[in-house]
């Protein structure tokens, strides 16, 4: 009995987390927040919850969004605000980001560029829950 019970607790929080990638159209719906760099608006164990361009089509992204993106070569997410938008000659988009905690932009972290591009983002921070560990 035991072992079935958990089945269904693993099977439902599959279930929700499908539909949430589904209907957030982000791979990681739900992130938790790692380090201090957003403070104060976020802390360390704050949750958000985030969409994609799929459910968000009708707003792109814009300077002051907060955003959560990957990077090539890192395993961790990195969630800060847009502080620049820039369109490439070709009609590109790209965004510059910044920690608010930080006293300077992201451009030393993307090595390989000077601006994230939208296939590099997960989500755009729609919401947040402060939980107890901030």
């Amino acid at each position: 009995l035991t072992v079935v019970t958990f089945g269904l607790v693993v099977a439902s929080a599959l279930a929700i987390w499908k539909t949430l990638m589904l209907t957030t159209g982000s791979e990681s719906p739900i992130v938790v927040v790692l380090s201090g760099s957003m403070e104060p608006a976020f802390r360390r164990g704050d949750l958000l919850f985030l969409t994609l361009f799929g459910a968000d089509a009708a707003r792109e992204l814009r300077s002051g969004d907060v955003i959560v993106y990957k990077l090539p070569g890192q395993d961790i997410p990195i969630v800060h605000r847009i502080t620049a938008v820039h369109q490439d000659p070709k009609g590109r988009v790209r965004y510059l980001t910044k920690g608010d905690a930080n006293p300077v932009d992201d451009r030393g972290l993307y090595r390989t560029s000077l601006w994230v591009s939208r296939e590099q983002i997960i989500g755009r921070a729609t919401c947040f829950c402060r939980t107890w560990a901030s």
